[in-house]
C-alpha cells in the first residue's frame, strides 16, 4: 500500500512487528460497513459511475460474508492490517477497480472511524450486560426488603441497615457506570471519514451523507484532531474501570459476607470451588478471579493514557496500541458482569445470621440522637452516648441493658422512655429521608430501581 518510494521491501521481523491484523481483524465489520459507506459516497462524487460503486459494495459485502463463514481465512493472510486485508481482497474480486476505492481516503481516518464505530457496539454491549447485573442486584433487594443487617463502615459495626439498602448502594454504582459507558458512546458518536490524513480529503465527497450511512449523529469537526483523537477510547477505558472497580467492591463484599467469620451468605455451588486437599473447603473463586481481574482493566486505561501521553498532533503509530487494551478490556468487563450477574442471582442470603449480628451497640447512635432531641449540643450529647458505652463494657453487659439509673449519672435528660427507641426497627424507622435505610423508603428505593432499569434495558 505504500512501497512506491521504498527500494527495499520492510525487514522481515520488522514487517510482523508492525503488523497489526492479528488484532485489528477485530474491525473487519466496521471496516467493511465504512468501506462500503466510502464506496457510494465517490460514486455520489462522480470518482465512480454509479455500476462501479454498486459493484465495489457487492464485493465489500461478500468479503465480510467470507470472513464470517470462515475466519482463518483472515487470520492466516500475510495483509500488514485489517484496511489492507479488505483492500486486497477487494482487487482480487473486482481487478483494479477495486483499487480506486482508496481515492481520496487515508488509513489514518479509516481506523478512528472503525474504532468509533466498534465502540458505540461495544457501549451497547457493556450496557446490557450492566442491566443483567441490576436486574439480579435489585431482585435481591426485592426479595430480603425487610431484612436487618450490621451497616458497616472501616468494617466495624455502625447502624442497622436493611440488606435492601445494601443491595441497592451497590446497584447506585453500577447505573452510574451505564451513565458513564453511555456517555462514552456519545464521545465516539461522529465519523471521521473525510478527514484525509490530517487535512481533509481533496474530493468532492458528502461527509453528512456517510455519516448518515453509517448512523452517526455527526461528523467530526476538525480533521488534524480526528485522525488523532482517542479520547472517547479512553473515555471508554476509564468507565470500564471504574466498572471494574465497583464489580470489586461487590466482590469484597460477598467474599467476606460468605466466610465463616460472617455466614451471612452462603455461596452458590455453581459458581464456587473446591479445594484438591480439603474435602470440606467451598471456595468464593468467582469474586476472587473478578477482584483479580479488575487489575487487567486498570492496565489497559493505563496503556492507553501512556501511549497517548506526549503525542504531537495528528496520527503517530503509537496510536496502533488502542486496539488491543480496549479489546481486552471489554471482553474482560463483559465476562466479570456475566458471572457477577450470575453468582448474586443464586446467592442465599442467611436472613437469621444477618439478624443475629445486628447487636445493641449498633444503637449508640440513639442514644446521641436521643439527648441530642433534647436540646443537647450533639457533640456533648456524642461524648455522653461514649461514656454509656464504656460504662456498659467496664460492666460486661450490653449498654442497652444498663439500668437508667446508671445512665443519667452522665445525664440526667436519661429517662424510662429511651428504652422504647433502642430497638433496630425503631432506628430504622427513623432514617426515613429520601436516600435513607427505613423501610418505607427502602421499598420506594426499589421501585424506583425497578424503574431506571427497564430505561436502561430499553435503552440498551
Amino acid at each position: 500500500m505504500w512501497g512506491g518510494r521504498f527500494e527495499e521491501p520492510p525487514d522481515r521481523e520488522f514487517y510482523q512487528f508492525q503488523r497489526s491484523l492479528g488484532f485489528d481483524a477485530m474491525l473487519l465489520p466496521q471496516e467493511i460497513a465504512a468501506s462500503r459507506a466510502w464506496a457510494a459516497a465517490l460514486a455520489a462524487a462522480g470518482i465512480l459511475t454509479a455500476a462501479e460503486g454498486e459493484r465495489i459494495r457487492g464485493a465489500l459485502e461478500e468479503i465480510g460474508r467470507a470472513a464470517r463463514q470462515d475466519p482463518g481465512g483472515v487470520s492466516s493472510s500475510d495483509a500488514e492490517d485489517v484496511h489492507s486485508y479488505v483492500e486486497s481482497a477487494l482487487i482480487a474480486r473486482v481487478g483494479e477497480l477495486g483499487a480506486k476505492l482508496h481515492t481520496g481516503r487515508s488509513r489514518n481516518e479509516q481506523v478512528a472511524t472503525d474504532l468509533r464505530l466498534y465502540l458505540r457496539g461495544a457501549a451497547h454491549e457493556a450496557r446490557s450486560a450492566l442491566a443483567v447485573l441490576l436486574h439480579a442486584l435489585v431482585g435481591l433487594a426485592r426479595r430480603h426488603q425487610s431484612v436487618v443487617m450490621p451497616g458497616m463502615t472501616h468494617l466495624q459495626p455502625a447502624q442497622p441497615i436493611l440488606f435492601a439498602h445494601f443491595a441497592l448502594a451497590h446497584a447506585e454504582a453500577f447505573f452510574r457506570d451505564a451513565e458513564r459507558i453511555a456517555d462514552a458512546a456519545r464521545q465516539a458518536d461522529a465519523c471521521a471519514l473525510g478527514s484525509g490524513a490530517l487535512a481533509g480529503t481533496a474530493f468532492a465527497i458528502d461527509r453528512e451523507a456517510i455519516a448518515k450511512e453509517l448512523e452517526f449523529t455527526r461528523i467530526t469537526a476538525n480533521s488534524l484532531d480526528a485522525v488523532g483523537d482517542r479520547d472517547f477510547a479512553a473515555a471508554y477505558l476509564f468507565a470500564l474501570a471504574l466498572t471494574a472497580a465497583h464489580l470489586s467492591r461487590l466482590a469484597e463484599d460477598f467474599i467476606l459476607f460468605a466466610s465463616a467469620a460472617f455466614r451471612w451468605v452462603e455461596l452458590p455451588d455453581a459458581y464456587s470451588t473446591g479445594s484438591s486437599l480439603m474435602p470440606q473447603k467451598k471456595n468464593p473463586d468467582c469474586w476472587e478471579l473478578i477482584r483479580g481481574k479488575t487489575g487487567r482493566v486498570y492496565a489497559a486505561l493505563v496503556g492507553l493514557l501512556t501511549a497517548m501521553k506526549g503525542l504531537p498532533s495528528s496520527y503517530n503509530r503509537d496510536l496502533q496500541e488502542d486496539k488491543e487494551p480496549l479489546f481486552a478490556a471489554h471482553h474482560e468487563t463483559l465476562a466479570m458482569l456475566r458471572i457477577a450477574a450470575g453468582a448474586v442471582d443464586a446467592t442465599k442470603v442467611r436472613e437469621d445470621r444477618l439478624r443475629a449480628a445486628a447487636g445493641p451497640e449498633l444503637l449508640a447512635t440513639e442514644a446521641a440522637d436521643y439527648l441530642a432531641r433534647k436540646g443537647v449540643p450533639f457533640r456533648r450529647a456524642h461524648e455522653i452516648a461514649g461514656q454509656v458505652v464504656r460504662e456498659a463494657e467496664r460492666a460486661g453487659k450490653p449498654w442497652t441493658e444498663l439500668p437508667t439509673e446508671i445512665m443519667r449519672q452522665f445525664s440526667p435528660l436519661f429517662t424510662d422512655d429511651l428504652r422504647a427507641s433502642l430497638t433496630l426497627e425503631a432506628a430504622l424507622a427513623r432514617r426515613d429521608v429520601p436516600g435513607g435505610t427505613a423501610p418505607s423508603r427502602v421499598r420506594q428505593a426499589i421501585a424506583d430501581a425497578e424503574a431506571r432499569l427497564a430505561r436502561l434495558e430499553a435503552a440498551a
